[in-house]
């Protein structure tokens, strides 16, 4: 009678299991070398091996990089952005992202529902208290910003107009 042959397959060798690897994996390993090679020449890799080794030499790696063309207005953008957040309160700010979150929420059903407004619903609508709310937010949002535009540009006198539309928004 016939005996079966006893097969044990050969074990790769961890070279032949990386070459395979590799094989599998060549296109992502070719993205990755080129995002690599683009942090290296912008001098991002060799700040983030500083940063994991404890930071020995950081500070004179991010200035060197900020010291680039646009480093300087990289710095004088992100003290505007820290002057302009340093004036926000924190409870506005928070009122207004939750709110900012539930429109975005509630837009994003009406698209999915493929609801839109026609004539009668936005009159309706002009009635519902939190469309009053939020078109009085948005209007104080543009008056504000339209204030801080024209701060900017020197004009300190109001037009002829604006004593008369303050009166009434009060």
């Amino acid at each position: 009678m016939a005996k079966a042959l006893e097969f044990t397959p050969r074990v790769k060798t961890p070279e032949e299991k990386l070459g395979e690897s590799v094989h599998d994996s060549a296109p992502a390993l070719d993205e990755s070398l080129k995002l690599l090679r683009e942090l290296h020449e912008h001098g991002v890799l060799d700040v983030l091996i500083k940063l994991v080794r404890g930071g020995e030499g950081l500070s004179a790696s991010a200035i060197h990089i900020l010291g680039g063309k646009s480093g300087t207005a990289i710095l004088r953008n992100g003290v505007e952005i820290v002057k302009i957040l340093d004036g926000l309160d924190h409870r506005e700010l928070r009122a207004l992202g939750h709110g900012l979150q539930l429109g975005v929420s509630q837009g994003a059903q009406h698209v999915a529902q493929g609801k839109g407004v026609g004539l009668g619903d936005l009159v309706g609508l002009m009635r519902d208290r939190d469309v009053q709310l939020a078109l009085g937010a948005i209007f104080g949002l543009l008056k504000g910003l339209g204030r801080g535009l024209r701060e900017a540009r020197g004009e300190d006198t109001e037009t002829g107009n604006q004593r008369e539309v303050d009166r009434g928004a009060r």
